[in-house]
């Protein structure tokens, strides 16, 4: 870690509290994390470092999302973890045939959360560090007007980038159908650079 990089994590550490946060039980790596997503600034890594911290004792408040809440979404069996990529990184699947629009919005946004909890645990070798990263393959085989889901797939970026910074390492989107082209051009003007660059494999 560089001079530059111990200044703006003691900056941030204090400008936490004055949020009325707290940085005591995350080390280095996880505050990193926040600082990479706001280009070293700071200030609002650390709102956006709090703004995660109520967001997850609100939504998240056991520190997981019981399978319980989620039986519709488990069922289509959309999403699911296969592996490790050749530089070790968990590989995190999902199917868009298999997905339809949400009927209940609060379950689909469990069912991010809890697929994207389950990436980052399986990177985990001994003890978390923070800085666990995962890989996502989005498979559009067979995609057709039927799986078109805007507001679903604008939760999914919008946790990602908010929630989860730092956190992907690449996203592939495969077979890609000509009329979803235009649409995830679209989608692709709200994501932070970071992420943009992150999710530009596409095949």
């Amino acid at each position: 870690m560089d001079k530059k990089e111990e200044i703006a994590l003691s900056r941030m550490r204090k400008s936490v509290q004055k949020l009325g946060g707290s940085t005591e039980r995350y080390g280095d790596p996880t505050l990193t994390r926040f600082l990479k997503a706001r280009s070293m600034d700071s200030e609002k890594a650390a709102k956006m470092f709090v703004q995660w911290q109520t967001w997850r004792a609100s939504f998240v408040p056991n520190g997981f999302v019981p399978e319980s809440q989620i039986p519709d979404e488990l069922e289509s069996r959309k999403a699911y973890l296969q592996g490790l990529s050749k530089d070790g990184y968990p590989v995190l699947i999902f199917k868009g045939s298999r997905h339809f629009p949400c009927k209940d919005h609060l379950q689909c946004k469990r069912f991010v959360v809890y697929m994207l909890d389950k990436a980052i645990a399986r990177a985990i070798k001994e003890h978390e560090i923070g800085n666990e990263k995962f890989i996502c393959l989005v498979d559009l085989r067979q995609l057709t007007y039927k799986n078109f889901d805007p507001r679903g797939l604008i939760n999914a970026v919008q946790f990602l980038q908010a929630y989860y910074p730092e956190r992907l390492e690449k996203m592939y989107m495969l077979f890609m159908p000509r009329f979803f082209q235009s649409v995830w051009k679209m989608v692709c003007h709200y994501l932070d650079k970071g992420i943009r660059e992150k999710a530009g494999g596409v095949g």
